[in-house]
């Protein structure tokens, strides 16, 4: 679960199925503009700006090699320059013949009544604004989004005590407003150890994940992979149920190369915790691949020797590589 904002210091087009639908050849032609979308064919972007990097060369080896994505977050990239932060972004994955991967994580009451840092969004007025500003620069850039990891789980669940207003109307729009720039949507589902989740189905299609190319889980977690299929399994399931079909799914891999703890709730910075498998887009039926959303080698927090949540830090990358490390705890 994302319990702490990250730090400032990191840095097709699927519609509402069958409603708008081609009919008789006009079907066959759609089918054969699909399978030309450059990103199946493409590699994910490996962007040299990432932090592990540019923290030294064996980190730059084992995890800066490989495609993460790019968080953006209101506090750092805000409404009157997001656009240009996300087009920047994109052009040059683009340039380099690579699909672009994005997170958006900027929805208001994303810390459950915690106390959001400077800059954080207050309102879905404010949200809308920032979403289109998003949309604008994605625009035919081919790119990934993952949306709002936790947010759907979160708000539904009994872990948030005052969950946002309209945060499921907002939800939607971002859904629809970032699909139609003709970026590919997985709106987040949690996780396979996140339950109950026997309504989960119904307010992802509330959420809006009929406008996406369908789910994203693990995102910052720890679950086994075969665990995550499964779930989305079972999620994409109860989509067809409530007539959504054709939905996809990508699980986060960063950091889930162990097996969990047993109680499930140790993951913040959890000493058992290793690299997982590295991204790769497969599109193997409904499974689009494994991504790297979560940045290996950031801290969630103050927890088991961490530092401030989003901060890199050697230590907590030692631990993911190699399950030992010199030092104990992140210097601050």
């Amino acid at each position: 679960m994302l319990l702490t904002v990250l730090a400032l210091a990191s840095v097709g087009l699927s519609s509402p199925v069958d409603a708008q639908r081609p009919a008789g050849g006009q079907h066959v032609v759609a089918k054969a503009v699909a399978k030309k979308d450059p990103r199946k064919t493409r590699g994910l972007f490996v962007d040299p700006r990432m932090p592990a990097a540019n923290h030294g060369a064996p980190y730059k080896k084992a995890l800066g090699t490989k495609a993460q994505a790019l968080w953006i977050i209101p506090e750092a990239y805000a409404t009157m320059r997001v656009r240009s932060v996300v087009r920047a972004y994109t052009s040059r994955a683009l340039k380099a013949r690579k699909t672009p991967m994005l997170t958006v994580y900027g929805i208001p009451g994303r810390d459950c009544g915690g106390q959001s840092s400077s800059g954080a969004l207050k309102n879905a007025t404010q949200y809308r604004a920032w979403i289109r500003q998003i949309a604008a620069g994605l625009k035919q850039q081919r790119a990934l989004v993952i949306l709002e990891p936790d947010a759907l789980p979160l708000f539904s669940g009994s872990g948030c005590a005052s969950p946002p207003a309209g945060w499921v109307a907002m939800l939607r729009f971002a859904s629809k407003t970032l699909s139609k720039s003709g970026a590919w949507v997985y709106l987040d589902a949690g996780h396979s150890n996140w339950t109950p989740y026997d309504n989960r189905p119904t307010l992802l299609k509330q959420a809006g994940v009929a406008y996406d190319r369908g789910i994203s889980t693990n995102v910052s977690n720890f679950r086994p992979t075969g665990d995550e299929q499964r779930y989305a399994a079972t999620m994409l399931a109860g989509l067809r149920k409530l007539g959504v079909r054709g939905k996809h799914y990508v699980v986060d891999t960063s950091r889930n190369g162990a097996a969990p703890s047993s109680d499930g709730y140790d993951v913040l910075n959890p000493l058992w915790a290793r690299v997982g498998k590295a991204p790769r887009l497969v599109f193997k039926g409904a499974f689009d691949g494994t991504l790297w959303v979560k940045h290996p080698g950031e801290s969630d927090g103050q927890v088991n020797g961490g530092s401030s949540s989003g901060t890199w830090c050697d230590m907590l990358a030692d631990r993911l590589l190699t399950g030992s490390s010199s030092e104990s705890s992140c210097p601050e």
